[in-house]
Protein backbone atom coordinates (compact mmCIF):
# COMPACT_ATOMS: atom_id res chain seq x y z
CA UNK A 1 0.00 0.00 0.00
CA UNK A 2 1.24 3.67 -0.79
CA UNK A 3 1.79 6.17 1.98
CA UNK A 4 0.23 8.94 1.35
CA UNK A 5 2.81 12.36 1.48
CA UNK A 6 1.44 15.02 3.56
CA UNK A 7 1.53 18.26 1.43
CA UNK A 8 3.22 21.12 3.33
CA UNK A 9 0.89 24.11 3.22
CA UNK A 10 2.30 26.39 5.04
CA UNK A 11 -0.42 26.94 8.00
CA UNK A 12 1.16 24.51 10.51
CA UNK A 13 1.56 26.15 13.44
CA UNK A 14 -0.20 28.99 13.47
CA UNK A 15 -3.46 28.10 15.68
CA UNK A 16 -0.84 27.77 18.18
CA UNK A 17 1.23 30.96 17.42
CA UNK A 18 -1.34 32.76 18.03
CA UNK A 19 -2.63 31.60 21.08
CA UNK A 20 0.48 32.01 22.27
CA UNK A 21 1.10 35.28 21.05
CA UNK A 22 -2.32 36.65 22.22
CA UNK A 23 -1.53 34.81 25.68
CA UNK A 24 1.71 37.07 26.04
CA UNK A 25 -0.01 40.38 25.03
CA UNK A 26 -2.29 39.15 27.90
CA UNK A 27 -0.47 38.29 30.29
CA UNK A 28 1.91 40.95 29.96
CA UNK A 29 -0.47 43.85 29.70
CA UNK A 30 -3.94 42.98 31.05
CA UNK A 31 -3.62 40.24 33.97
CA UNK A 32 -1.68 39.90 35.89
CA UNK A 33 0.72 42.22 34.24
CA UNK A 34 4.25 42.44 33.99
CA UNK A 35 4.79 44.85 36.72
CA UNK A 36 4.24 41.28 39.33
CA UNK A 37 7.51 39.96 38.27
CA UNK A 38 9.91 40.41 40.83
CA UNK A 39 12.59 40.88 38.78
CA UNK A 40 11.48 43.13 36.56
CA UNK A 41 12.07 46.82 37.24
CA UNK A 42 9.96 49.84 36.51
CA UNK A 43 11.77 50.48 33.43
CA UNK A 44 10.58 47.39 31.66
CA UNK A 45 7.49 49.91 30.62
CA UNK A 46 10.33 51.60 28.36
CA UNK A 47 10.72 48.07 26.24
CA UNK A 48 7.17 47.02 26.35
CA UNK A 49 6.70 48.85 23.13
CA UNK A 50 8.97 47.21 21.13
CA UNK A 51 7.95 43.53 22.94
CA UNK A 52 4.26 44.34 22.18
CA UNK A 53 5.24 44.90 18.66
CA UNK A 54 7.10 41.56 18.26
CA UNK A 55 3.95 39.68 19.61
CA UNK A 56 1.88 41.29 17.44
CA UNK A 57 3.63 40.79 14.33
CA UNK A 58 4.00 37.31 15.23
CA UNK A 59 -0.31 37.20 15.90
CA UNK A 60 -0.47 39.19 12.88
CA UNK A 61 2.00 36.87 10.61
CA UNK A 62 0.24 33.71 11.98
CA UNK A 63 -3.29 34.76 11.24
CA UNK A 64 -2.10 35.49 7.61
CA UNK A 65 -0.43 31.43 7.64
CA UNK A 66 -3.89 30.52 8.45
CA UNK A 67 -5.52 32.13 5.95
CA UNK A 68 -2.90 31.86 2.90
CA UNK A 69 -0.12 29.60 3.97
CA UNK A 70 2.25 30.31 0.88
CA UNK A 71 5.52 29.38 1.46
CA UNK A 72 6.77 32.50 -0.18
CA UNK A 73 4.69 34.29 2.40
CA UNK A 74 5.43 32.44 4.95
CA UNK A 75 9.38 33.48 4.43
CA UNK A 76 8.29 37.42 4.46
CA UNK A 77 6.21 36.65 7.30
CA UNK A 78 9.09 35.07 9.50
CA UNK A 79 11.58 37.49 8.40
CA UNK A 80 9.42 40.17 9.17
CA UNK A 81 8.52 38.73 12.81
CA UNK A 82 12.04 38.18 13.31
CA UNK A 83 13.01 41.52 12.84
CA UNK A 84 10.85 42.58 15.29
CA UNK A 85 12.07 40.57 17.46
CA UNK A 86 15.54 41.56 17.30
CA UNK A 87 14.52 45.08 17.69
CA UNK A 88 12.54 44.17 20.73
CA UNK A 89 16.04 42.02 21.74
CA UNK A 90 18.56 45.13 21.65
CA UNK A 91 15.94 47.51 23.27
CA UNK A 92 15.68 44.98 26.00
CA UNK A 93 19.67 44.81 26.13
CA UNK A 94 19.95 48.61 25.89
CA UNK A 95 17.33 49.48 28.67
CA UNK A 96 17.82 45.89 30.67
CA UNK A 97 15.01 46.04 33.06
CA UNK A 98 15.97 43.04 35.16
CA UNK A 99 17.00 43.75 38.96
CA UNK A 100 18.84 40.43 40.00
CA UNK A 101 20.50 41.70 43.42
CA UNK A 102 18.82 39.46 45.70
CA UNK A 103 20.88 36.41 44.20
CA UNK A 104 24.44 35.62 44.53
CA UNK A 105 24.50 34.03 41.53
CA UNK A 106 25.28 36.38 38.28
CA UNK A 107 21.56 35.98 36.59
CA UNK A 108 22.54 39.44 34.66
CA UNK A 109 25.47 37.36 32.85
CA UNK A 110 23.01 34.44 31.83
CA UNK A 111 20.19 37.08 30.73
CA UNK A 112 22.78 38.44 28.46
CA UNK A 113 23.88 35.52 27.50
CA UNK A 114 20.37 34.55 26.46
CA UNK A 115 19.93 38.05 24.90
CA UNK A 116 23.19 37.67 22.54
CA UNK A 117 22.15 33.75 22.04
CA UNK A 118 18.63 35.18 20.86
CA UNK A 119 19.44 37.50 18.64
CA UNK A 120 21.67 35.65 17.09
CA UNK A 121 19.18 32.70 16.35
CA UNK A 122 17.25 35.15 15.13
CA UNK A 123 19.77 36.49 12.97
CA UNK A 124 20.49 32.99 11.63
CA UNK A 125 16.90 32.54 11.41
CA UNK A 126 16.97 35.71 8.44
CA UNK A 127 19.54 33.80 6.66
CA UNK A 128 17.23 30.88 6.45
CA UNK A 129 14.15 32.42 5.76
CA UNK A 130 15.79 34.20 3.01
CA UNK A 131 16.98 31.06 1.69
CA UNK A 132 13.14 29.85 1.98
CA UNK A 133 11.71 32.62 0.49
CA UNK A 134 14.25 32.07 -2.90
CA UNK A 135 13.62 28.65 -2.87
CA UNK A 136 9.35 29.01 -2.55
CA UNK A 137 10.24 31.86 -5.53
CA UNK A 138 12.36 29.18 -7.71
CA UNK A 139 9.01 27.37 -6.93
CA UNK A 140 6.36 29.90 -8.29
CA UNK A 141 8.25 30.43 -11.35
CA UNK A 142 8.28 26.80 -11.87
CA UNK A 143 4.38 27.02 -12.18
CA UNK A 144 3.76 29.99 -14.54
Amino acid sequence: MARRQRVRTGREGAVPGIIVNAALLYLANVWPGWSIVPFLTPSTSQVMGAVNAAWIAGLVANAVYLVAGMPLLRALGEIVVLIFGIVAAFRIWDVFPFDFSGSSFDWALVARILLVIGIAGSFIGIIAQIVALGRAAAGLGKRS
